[in-house]
Formats: C-alpha cells, sequence, structure tokens
C-alpha cells in the first residue's frame, strides 16, 4: 500500500536553517541520545534517522509518537543546542485534504426549503467520521469563502 502526503512517524522540529545544521552535523550521536531517553520513559519509539531543510529538522521514528515522547525530545534538542529558545516546539505531520460534496438534495423532505450551510455543518458535526473537519463553501466554481 502506497500513501501520499505526509508520513506520521516523523517528528518536525522547527528551527532556523543554521542551527539545523548544526545538529544534524553530529546525527548519530543524536538519534543514539534520543533512543536512550526514549528507553530511559520506557517508549516503545525508536529514532532511525534524522534530515534537515531550511527550515526544521525531521526525526524519522519506528512508530507515531506521543506527546510525553515530542517533550522528552523537545528538552534533547533544546540542551544539546544550548537551550535556545529559537527552537518551537515539535510536531507531527499535518495535511489537508480536500473533499468535494456533490450531489445532494436542493431541497429538504418534499417542503421545498433550501439545504443551507448550516445544515451540512451540523450534519458533518454530528457524524463521527467528519471529526475535525472545516465546510469551504465555493462560490462560482473558483473562489473560497
Amino acid at each position: 500500500m502506497t500513501m501520499k502526503g505526509p508520513l506520521h512517524k516523523q517528528i518536525i522540529i522547527p528551527m532556523p536553517n543554521e542551527l539545523g545544521k548544526r545538529f544534524t552535523k553530529d546525527s548519530a550521536t543524536h538519534i543514539t541520545n534520543i533512543n536512550c531517553i526514549l528507553k530511559n520513559i520506557k517508549s516503545s519509539i525508536c529514532a532511525d534517522y534524522i534530515s534537515s531543510d531550511n527550515k526544521s529538522i525531521s526525526i524519522m521514528t519506528n512508530n507515531i509518537t506521543s506527546n510525553s515522547d515530542l517533550q522528552e525530545i523537545k528538552k534533547y534538542i533544546k540542551q544539546s543546542l544550548d537551550n535556545n529558545n529559537s527552537i518551537a516546539p515539535p510536531r507531527l505531520p499535518q495535511s489537508k485534504s480536500y473533499l468535494k460534496i456533490v450531489s445532494i438534495l436542493y431541497y429538504v423532505d418534499k417542503s421545498y426549503s433550501r439545504i443551507s450551510t448550516e445544515d451540512i455543518e451540523c450534519i458533518l458535526k454530528n457524524t463521527h467520521i467528519f471529526n475535525e473537519i472545516i465546510l469551504a463553501q465555493i462560490r462560482h466554481g473558483n473562489s473560497l469563502d
């Protein structure tokens, strides 16, 4: 099975490019230290490798991390970079997906009253599969509200 989009076995730590380069320079040592820290808190997560880009470093793990894992990794990175305050909290990747809703009946139950945006939002909020979904309304085929 292949998936497009962000990999959730990844921790992203936003930081300036110079700090990222400095941190990844000794990535093998950092991986060893991070894994020791995670083992000490009895986490089942293991860090595999570290990569960097212009705005962040990414730590690939064997599984999805918990908040306590993220906090321990943040403490370690701050300590290894002399408690630098320009390091943002670690986070998991986020993606945006778009679902186009088509073929919704225009009228409600033979009453000739139109379905409103509020009606659709209410249905989406009350359906478990649509948790944390935001409805964007398209008008005239191009622009979003």
